[in-house]
């Protein structure tokens, strides 16, 4: 039996904070602030303290091997594999009393989130969603003084803002990292909401100490299986039940302002911009998109990963007709643009990266009105072919009744209120839910059965 990982050196002071201890954050931020930590000097050293959403073992692996853990690159030349050393201190979601001696702590200046699209807990304005149930539970247990069960996102750092105000720590920087159009704007939205439900006098703090900043990410990284585990002592002689796997390409854009310094993520090459809007939406629509249409009709067809999808000519050339819907209302140029594209058939079809479709799947009522929805209203409006984008919705109604992947999503029970019925009645109803133009109901079902047809409602 190999040896675990252990430090040799000393670990890092915890300056960051993140929340959404998972593969992807630990091939990105971490992954850039452990490179940021090498090129820099001694004094220019961030250690992150991560927390769970809510589970346990993760956190417990983590902590058993000093925070360290393997990140296995793999591309078409093979494997390479490097430990990253940034992560100092793992925890459960369920930990809010270190959740608030961190955010307390002047010393910590950075929060950076990936609690995925449902976790920002908004309503139908863009607000903090006061009707959501885990929502309503946190902001009667605060005032209460039960603040070691907070579910929410949004409530869990408000309570550490509060406990940040309270001691007269400062200004923090909040970074949400997730696929989500203005995530800045969209993590300000909320957190301030339930900062005016639990205080109004903290609002006003927040407002004036804590800035947002907007950015855009992107790195493929799947679930690790139990081969990649195995393989991890070959590569490097040491087992590690954490490893994460992930493809060589990786990107970061950041625009805003960082009130009490950063680590210097552009050493790593991550891009600091002054609006990171032009590269989120190309990402969104035409590498996300594009995944979203590969996880409804690919499953629906049979496929498990991406790469076999992607060996499908019928499905991969459904991505190019979408990336046509998409290309012509994006800011970039179009060559550039179409550069990207192609790397992305390259990325996509590396077999070396097992992306589940059923991964990508989940929560679709929160992605499809993001990745496909505006590409597709502005292609109708120009008077354009819209098929590329509305077989996505299409095949998104389909798997919400029942075909292909199994239905996760944080609005489950209204994905399956909206798809009841006859798929006729099924897809108007998402039609107008969209605010699609109705005048596409003809069209989209005929979409449906090229995709493989009527689907038995989903009785789970």
């Amino acid at each position: 039996m190999s040896s675990p990982l252990r430090r040799t050196t000393p670990a890092p002071p915890v300056r960051m904070v993140h929340l959404g201890l998972g593969n992807f954050f630990r091939a990105h931020q971490a992954w850039y602030t452990h490179r940021a930590n090498q090129a820099g000097g001694p004094g220019d050293r961030w250690g992150i303290a991560a927390f769970t959403g809510s589970s346990t073992e993760i956190a417990e692996q983590l902590s058993a091997q000093d925070g360290l853990y393997t990140l296995v690159v793999d591309g078409a030349e093979g494997a390479r594999a490097e430990v990253v050393e940034s992560l100092v201190a793992a925890h459960a979601g369920s930990d809010l009393q270190a959740w608030h001696r961190y955010l307390a702590d002047p010393v910590v200046t950075v929060l950076t989130t990936t609690v995925t699209e449902a976790g920002y807990r908004r309503g139908g304005d863009g607000g903090l969603d006061l009707e959501d149930e885990q929502v309503r539970a946190d902001l009667e247990d605060w005032p209460a003084g039960r603040r070691d069960t907070l579910r929410t996102a949004p409530v869990r750092i408000a309570s550490g803002l509060a406990a940040r105000r309270d001691v007269g720590a400062g200004g923090l920087t909040i970074v949400p990292c997730d696929n989500l159009p203005d995530n800045g704007a969209v993590a300000r939205s909320v957190v301030l909401g339930a900062a005016e439900q639990l205080d109004p006098t903290l609002a006003a703090w927040v407002e004036e100490h804590v800035s947002f900043v907007t950015t855009a990410v992107d790195r493929i990284t799947p679930r690790p299986t139990d081969a990649d585990r195995a393989a991890v002592p070959e590569l490097t002689g040491v087992d590690d039940p954490t490893v994460v796997v992930t493809e060589p390409f990786v990107e970061w854009d950041l625009a805003g302002d960082f009130v009490g310094g950063r680590p210097a993520w552009e050493t790593a090459g991550a891009v600091i911009t002054d609006d990171v809007r032009p590269y989120e939406t190309r990402k969104l629509w035409l590498l996300n998109g594009a995944h979203s249409l590969l996880a409804y009709a690919g499953s629906i067809r049979g496929h498990e990963t991406v790469a076999e999808a992607m060996g499908d000519e019928l499905l991969a050339g459904w991505v190019r007709q979408w990336w046509d819907v998409a290309v012509p209302h994006l800011e970039l140029p179009e060559t550039e643009l179409r550069g990207y594209t192609s790397a992305l058939v390259e990325r996509f079809e590396n077999p070396r990266i097992r992306h589940l479709l059923a991964q990508i799947a989940a929560d679709g009522m929160q992605k499809i009105p993001v990745r496909i929805v505006p590409a597709l209203r502005a292609e109708h409006e120009a008077g354009g072919d819209v098929d590329g984008a509305l077989r996505a919705v299409v095949a998104w109604v389909l798997h919400a009744r029942g075909a292909g992947a199994p239905l996760t999503d944080a609005a489950a029970d209204r994905a399956r209120a909206l798809v009841d019925g006859d798929l006729a009645s099924a897809v108007g109803r998402v039609l107008q839910h969209w605010e699609i133009d109705p005048g596409l109901l003809d069209r989209a079902l005929h979409l449906a059965a090229e995709l493989g047809g009527e689907a038995h409602p989903d009785e789970g």
